[in-house]
């Protein structure tokens, strides 16, 4: 359980903790260089048809708009070679337009990956009782879900727990899912997010939440637990914050939405073919 705010979605390749928004987007700055990688990560993911996969502010799947970087965020490389974002955990972060491969209720269900690197143990730009959100999409009164990071040091003694939300468009307490493992600054760390109204049982009379690290599922929560009911809005998706209500400190890179719940084998095997 969290507050609102902290992902999983599926298609074809070709062919809550709720506060109030106080600050104000940065003016875009220009695209950065993001060229298209073939690598066997991309491969592999693209073979199981994602429905985008963002690289910088490209999505190379080809069927959406190119994104807009916020503050100028660097540059780096994934453990692999394929290009990632660096931010600051002041300003910057990247935006994408409202797209269906980017909300749950498109099909009910939706699976996010991507590789994260925290430069930090202790963020400087928190919200709550002490932590960022690395992604996701919606503003206050129209929530969707969000990623998270704890502090180190936070309110809730979370140290650098790192989880997924899915939240009712109203925010408040927010159904999710967590791994909370000594993390050490500089390591490239998998994650992935499901949400999944759709698979009903008794168990998850409305659906559940879970989330892996490194290929390996950690953690299932429901959806009942908090009344979750997913629900689409028009905001972006942002990638190294919110809803601007915190910043990332670190990198970011490879992020695909798939509108299915992607396996754990195929999970694994991407982050094996990432490493």
């Amino acid at each position: 359980m969290l507050r609102p705010i902290s992902l999983v979605l599926v298609a074809t390749l070709m062919g809550t903790a709720v506060q109030t928004l106080t600050g104000v987007p940065a003016e875009a700055a220009p695209a950065v260089d993001a060229s298209a990688s073939s690598s066997q990560y991309v491969e592999a993911v693209m073979s199981d048809a994602p429905v985008a996969l963002l690289q910088g502010v490209n999505d190379l799947t080809g069927t959406g708009p190119t994104g807009t970087a916020v503050g100028q965020p660097a540059s780096t490389v994934l453990p692999n070679g394929d290009m990632a974002q660096v931010f600051n955990g002041a300003d910057q972060y990247l935006e994408f337009a409202d797209r269906k491969a980017f909300e749950v209720d498109a099909t009910g269900v939706l699976t996010v990956e991507f590789w994260m690197r925290p430069d930090t143990l202790q963020f400087s730009d928190e919200e709550g009782s002490g932590y960022v959100y690395t992604m996701g999409k919606g503003d206050p009164g129209s929530h969707e879900w969000y990623t998270r990071m704890y502090s180190k040091d936070n309110a809730e003694s979370r140290p650098n727990r790192i989880s997924g939300y899915a939240f009712n468009p109203t925010g408040g307490l927010g159904a999710g899912s967590y791994f909370q493992d000594a993390v050490t600054t500089g390591e490239w760390i998998h994650v992935a997010l499901v949400i999944n109204s759709v698979a009903r049982s008794a168990q998850y009379p409305s659906g559940y939440t879970r989330i892996y690290k490194n290929g390996v599922l950690r953690d299932t929560d429901s959806l009942a637990d908090y009344d979750i009911v997913p629900r689409s809005g028009t905001s972006p998706l942002r990638i190294g914050t919110g809803y601007l209500g915190s910043h990332f400190e670190g990198a970011i890179g490879n992020i695909a939405f798939y509108p299915r719940e992607v396996s754990a084998k195929r999970l694994r095997a991407h982050y094996v073919a990432g490493r």
